[in-house]
């Protein structure tokens, strides 16, 4: 049995955002900080008050040229419709030229849901800061992605959390999330996706980033995609750490473990 044989449709009632994208930016040397100082204070309320969830947004801790941010939706439906309204909209035609100046690509983008009941991301309790706010958020993420030949298996996957959520409680951290690929077709095509691939993605937090930093999977854990089902390529892992008005942080509380 594959994870999307048993998907639940109280996944939409359990997590805010049971559609979410993971959007990777490389830019140009120098810009991230004109990019984080213009998002944190131009694009989450903008995007949020259309019905989307800007869920975090990152520094990349091993590349000084890599913007990270993560952006929610309902459903596919209200995703076209935000993103369209968004992308049509006033703010973005004011900014969409300083915003754009700064990236070289922006095409690297995961389509992805909860990989099972509970394991999206919580809704954040905590008031962002002012919009005028800049510098860090608390802690570090750890994000890895592995690439797979076919969908996970459930058993699999609660298998792997449970060890994974183990893991990082020893080391002072917590799982966050853990995310499939979400098979759906882009309907919004102005923005590319990374289509017909296989991910299981997983997220972590640690409060404390240089405890963060000095983690990593043991290597029994990671033998866990080895063959069931196989990898197609080295896992992508990223330490990332939120701008000052991230609704993610390093503090944020985790999913369901079992």
């Amino acid at each position: 049995m594959t994870s999307t044989d048993r998907r639940p449709d109280s996944i939409t009632e359990l997590s805010p955002s049971p559609v979410v994208e993971l959007r990777q930016y490389t830019l140009h040397p120098g810009k991230r900080d004109v990019l984080i100082d213009l998002f944190d204070r131009e694009f989450i309320e903008s995007q949020e008050e259309l019905g989307m969830t800007v869920i975090g947004q990152f520094r990349d801790v091993d590349d000084a040229d890599r913007f990270v941010w993560l952006r929610g939706f309902h459903d596919m439906a209200s995703r076209a419709q935000g993103l369209a309204a968004f992308y049509c909209g006033p703010v973005w035609k004011e900014h969409r030229a300083v915003a754009n100046s700064t990236m070289i690509d922006s095409d690297n983008v995961l389509l992805l849901r909860p990989a099972r009941l509970g394991s999206g991301f919580p809704r954040s309790a905590e008031p962002r800061p002012p919009r005028d706010s800049t510098g860090n958020g608390t802690g570090l993420v750890l994000a890895t992605i592995y690439a797979l030949d076919a969908p996970p298996d459930c058993d699999v996957v609660d298998d792997f959390s449970r060890r994974l959520t183990a893991s990082l409680v020893d080391a002072g951290g917590a799982l966050q999330a853990l995310f499939v690929t979400e098979p759906s077709p882009n309907n919004y095509p102005t923005l590319p996706v990374r289509e017909h691939e296989n991910v299981f993605a997983w997220f972590a937090g640690f409060p404390d980033a240089a405890a963060g930093l000095r983690w990593s999977p043991d290597v029994a854990l990671e033998k866990t995609w080895a063959d069931d089902p196989g990898l197609t390529g080295s896992p992508q892992r990223m330490r990332i750490i939120p701008t000052v008005r991230s609704g993610l942080t390093g503090a944020s509380p985790g999913c369901v473990a079992s």
